[in-house]
């Protein structure tokens, strides 16, 4: 029912009418106004704004941003019903295609593209284009190749983050061999378990068969039970099915919530010394490891497995793409490409910025700076893979399918039910 007050919602919206003491006047926007349309909502608002306060003092150009909770619903209803905003932030990089694809967007023009060949890595140029043209400029991103770890057990120990997949695996017998634990991990997630060995599963293909295969399975051009994605989730399994490697074992896996499962890590003595997750991951630590974060967490990038690759980066990102062409709006656009529109939020924490010409320095603690930092280095980026799938599988048959897999059901045939449920 809520999702259908929302749709009718947006369908009085897209009438272009507002509503003020009972008449209806027709909304027209000045041409100094900049409307912007996104999911930045209560806190992340508040930032966003205040980064693109110095761009409209000295402009004078008024930046109107409208933030919604259902932002993914109202965003179509919008553009299908002929009232877009002159730029949206989308989350979904399939937004942008199905968007472009349609004929909704405004290409970025030459001016632009030189701007973004500046100030970033020239991946970001490609996940911003579609059918040749590009479209999209990033802004705030985050990052899913990270692993956590107790800092001041592991300084106690004498352990170092490790850089390849070799150094890692020697870490991992280490802690076997002194009777501990190498990993902690939580699938348990409500309707969404088992998003956890999704993950898990597409930084390993990253690494282990590269970009190009990676993008290839993303698009079903290769089946999901091909050797490749097998290899990945095997290597996985090698781990999460193993109680010598993860704390708890199957069963503590398949029923932690994923949000609990790094708190092990901060006992005493550490019951896991090694959790990997998103840099969002912070804000579900116990209150006391929050309240001192420097001094209790460590983090490192997932390592590298195939050095043809580099350590690269899964996560995901807001691109800000244009409905309306007109010049305060493409100034506004050629503002968001720089670090001038990031830095302000970096700052003020809890965002990773794309920025090549960024300053580390402007972050406000050591934990976002060594994010971004690694985020910087990597060659490689990519969006999680279960979101640019369709949704019956990349939310759908590789959820329940990673846990069937850790509860120890045969490889082949979980990787065959997933590849058979992909729609035709």
């Amino acid at each position: 029912m809520k999702k259908y007050l929302v749709i009718l919602l947006a369908l009085l919206l897209v009438s272009g009418f507002v509503f003020a003491g009972g008449k209806q006047d027709k909304a027209a926007a000045p041409s100094n106004v900049v409307t912007v349309f996104g999911a930045f909502v209560d806190q992340e608002e508040a930032r966003f704004n205040a980064a693109i306060k110095p761009f409209e003092d000295r402009t004078g150009i008024d930046v109107q941003y409208e933030a919604s909770k259902e932002f993914e619903t109202l965003i179509v209803v919008r553009v299908e019903g002929g009232n877009p905003p002159d730029i949206a932030a989308l989350p979904q990089p399939g937004l942008m295609k199905n968007f472009a694809d349609r004929g909704a967007l405004i290409p970025l023009w030459p001016g632009i593209i030189d701007v973004i060949n500046k100030n970033y890595a020239p991946v970001w140029l490609e996940l911003g284009s579609s059918g040749g043209k590009a479209y999209g400029v990033f802004h705030r991103v985050n990052m899913k190749s990270l692993v956590w770890y107790p800092k001041k057990a592991w300084a106690d120990a004498g352990l170092t983050p490790p850089k390849t997949w070799q150094e890692m695996e020697a870490l991992e017998q280490k802690a076997i061999g002194q009777g501990a634990v190498p990993w902690t991990v939580g699938f348990e997630s409500g309707g969404a378990t088992g998003w956890v060995g999704t993950d898990w599963v597409e930084d390993i293909m990253l690494r282990t068969a590269g970009p190009q295969v990676y993008d290839q399975w993303v698009n079903h051009e290769i089946p999901f039970n091909d050797r490749r994605v097998k290899e990945a989730v095997e290597i996985m399994g090698k781990r999460l099915r193993d109680p010598k490697y993860v704390f708890g074992g199957p069963q503590y896996v398949l029923t932690t919530y994923f949000g609990d499962a790094p708190n092990v890590m901060f006992e005493s003595p550490p019951k896991a010394w090694m959790h990997r997750q998103g840099n969002f991951i912070t804000g579900f630590f116990n209150e006391n490891i929050q309240a001192n974060l420097l001094e209790e967490v460590g983090l490192f990038g997932f390592p590298q497995i195939n050095s043809q690759w580099g350590t690269p980066a899964l996560g995901g990102g807001d691109q800000f793409v244009m409905f309306n062409d007109r010049p305060q709006v493409r100034q506004f656009m050629e503002f968001l490409a720089t670090w001038e529109s990031g830095e302000l939020w970096a700052k003020a924490g809890g965002a990773l910025f794309p920025y090549k010409t960024q300053d580390l320095s402007a972050y406000g603690n050591d934990l976002e700076r060594a994010q971004a930092e690694l985020l910087l280095n990597a060659k490689v980026f990519r969006f999680d893979a279960s979101d640019l799938m369709p949704g019956q599988v990349g939310a759908g048959t590789f959820w329940t399918g990673m846990v069937d897999y850790v509860s120890g059901v045969d490889i082949d045939k979980v990787l065959k039910e997933i590849e058979d449920s992909w729609p035709d």
